[in-house]
């Protein structure tokens, strides 16, 4: 299956991984050093849950930290793929509530995480655009580059899904 649209042009992200507010962070498995060069970016014990969009073994997190896969492509989404990932930010926002400390990556730490993450943010009370301003502000102006996925969360993941539905019964 692929899983990433190389056709946006997007740089590398400058970081592994970057908080977007407490306990809430958004990475991905390849980032930029100082000096420009590609970098893998390995999970240890730096976070409780870790939810995966995307997977490459090696890449982590160390045994005994909560992982989640569910690996989504960074194109249109499907019903089951937009409920999957409404109940990742579900599970992510209920994590942070509890005061444990949550990374969200894909490829990059732009648009399939950056999904997640922003229902997760608006699952803690944020609004759509408040929420993706922010990922982007403390991410990479990249983030959430998709136009598909500005829509779904424009219109709702709970409206999409059902519409994404709709579309796979003609």
């Amino acid at each position: 299956m692929k899983t990433r649209q190389r056709d946006r042009g997007a740089p590398e992200p400058q970081a592994p991984w970057n908080e977007v507010r407490p306990l809430l962070w958004i990475g991905g498995h390849f980032w930029a050093g100082p000096d420009g060069a590609a970098r893998t970016a390995v999970v240890g014990a730096e976070f409780d849950l870790v939810i995966s969009l995307f997977t490459r073994p090696g890449h982590g997190p160390a045994p005994g930290v909560d992982h989640l896969i569910s690996e989504i492509p960074d194109a249109p989404l499907t019903a089951e793929q937009l409920d999957s990932v409404r109940r990742l930010a579900v599970t992510a926002a209920g994590a942070v509530r509890s005061g444990r400390t949550v990374l969200v990556r894909c490829r990059s730490g732009y648009n399939r995480s950056g999904l997640v993450v922003v229902q997760a943010l608006i699952e803690l009370g944020q609004d759509p655009g408040g929420a993706i301003a922010l990922v982007r502000r403390q991410r990479s102006s990249w983030a959430l580059n998709n136009p598909a996925f500005q829509r779904y969360l424009s219109t709702g993941l709970d409206v999409a899904c059902l519409l994404a539905g709709l579309d796979a019964g003609t």
